[in-house]
């Protein structure tokens, strides 16, 4: 089956927009445990839901709920992933857009 460019354009931006909600609340709900003693959220969970998609979201959680902004690995992966992810966007976004 053949997509069309508008149903590919809405999934070019509906997918990161999701995994964005969802990393958002993973850096919020891992910062609510950090500060409460109990059970974390792997660091590489993290990361990976950053380069999954979620790098706008886990790049404002990180800086809204101040929270591995201070892990070299955060400081790094985490742009780096938004970085990629805004080239890939663009990239589609001009294919598909046309």
């Amino acid at each position: 089956m053949i997509l069309d460019n508008a149903l590919l354009l809405k999934v070019v931006l509906i997918f990161p927009a999701v995994m964005s909600i969802i990393a958002f609340a993973a850096y919020g709900i891992d910062k609510y445990k950090a500060i409460h003693a109990k059970w974390r959220i792997p660091e590489s969970t993290l990361i990976t839901l950053a380069f999954l998609g979620g790098a706008l979201g886990a790049f404002t959680g990180m800086h809204i709920f101040h929270h591995k902004i201070r892990k070299w690995k955060f400081r790094i992966l985490v742009p780096l992933s938004l970085i990629l992810w805004a080239g890939i966007v663009a990239m589609l976004l001009i294919k598909f857009a046309r």
